[in-house]
């Protein structure tokens, strides 16, 4: 009984301890990207738009909102979240 409770709590530990390493990893990489950002906004370089965003925009215009979604996230490999907020800027 002892031994399952010191692996319990030796789980619950590294789980703990991972997330918040993720947790940090992500702040640091929101705070890189939005350095980058300016950067690309001092220098005045554009983003490339994705290549097949003529069909989601074609997709979005026609009111066929979830398969624009789709259709982004396949064309560029964004996460759902990120694909709607584009998807609604278009």
């Amino acid at each position: 009984m002892f031994l399952l409770l010191a692996l319990l709590g030796t789980a619950a530990w590294i789980t703990s301890t991972v997330v918040l390493r993720m947790k940090a990893l992500e702040r640091r990489a929101d705070g890189m990207e939005r350095r980058l950002g300016l950067v690309l906004d001092h220098f005045g370089i554009e983003e490339p738009e994705p290549a097949g965003l003529e069909g989601v925009r074609a997709l979005a215009c026609e009111g066929r909102t979830v398969e624009a979604i789709k259709a982004y996230r396949e064309a560029t490999g964004a996460g759902l979240l990120e694909a709607k907020r584009a998807v609604e800027a278009l």
